[in-house]
């Protein structure tokens, strides 16, 4: 039974993006055009190259803000204030998913690349308010990204994670490497499973695979 291998978890961490909602929410296509909008600035570059470059930012460095940082030494606050700024409107609560996280024994917390008000607000849209003791942000890991160990390192020291007793859900598969590496319990949340040592359990629907674990 997939619950035996979560008996010992007493923390749950979350990501946001594509994994407390489906990607066809379409979150990202909305703010992507204002990632190219901004490197076009920074970097003094046309659109094609500006794409590009956000991509790559976010293949090597981890995300595009930390490429921006990196690479043109730029100040965070502004490009995460103009990136999130996105209508959210569309996004329907889930009862079904706040049922089952209210049924998780322990403490829930969410853990995004992007910002906390930005996260509260989806959370708030996906009527999951109440749900999570805490929720963090790139701005509480010195705007280091998942996957980078040190950003992992930043967030559970300040929350008092036990990784052992703890188990992550994400969506984007390299980010749960270093979760495993911590002794975590790690869950791709993905409509296509990916593959490698460091991913214990996959699933394409996070409220049915909750739903077993209510202790």
């Amino acid at each position: 039974m997939v619950a035996a291998s979560f008996t010992h978890v007493d923390t749950w961490v979350f990501d946001l993006d594509n994994t407390l909602y489906h990607p066809s929410a379409g979150l990202f296509a909305r703010m992507n055009p204002k990632m190219t909008a901004f490197v076009m600035r920074v970097a003094g570059v046309d659109r094609k190259r500006a794409d590009f470059l956000r991509e790559e930012y976010w293949r090597v460095h981890g995300s595009t803000l930390a490429g921006l940082m990196q690479e043109h030494a730029m100040d965070p606050h502004e490009f995460l204030t103009d990136v999130h700024d996105i209508d959210i409107g569309h996004l329907t609560p889930d009862p079904a998913l706040a049922n089952a996280l209210g049924r998780l024994p322990g403490r829930k917390i969410v853990y995004t690349n992007g910002t906390a008000p930005y996260a509260k607000r989806v959370i708030t849209a996906r009527g999951l308010s109440g749900q999570f003791d805490a929720v963090y942000g790139v701005e509480h890991a010195d705007f280091k990204p998942k996957p980078q160990a040190a950003a992992f390192a930043k967030v559970f020291d300040h929350d008092g994670i036990t990784p052992t007793k703890s188990a992550m859900f994400e969506d984007e598969a390299r980010n749960l490497a270093v979760p495993h590496t911590l002794g975590m319990r790690t869950v791709h949340v993905h409509d296509t499973p990916a593959t490698g040592a460091h991913i214990h359990h996959h699933t394409n629907d996070l409220t049915g695979f909750l739903s077993q674990l209510a202790r």
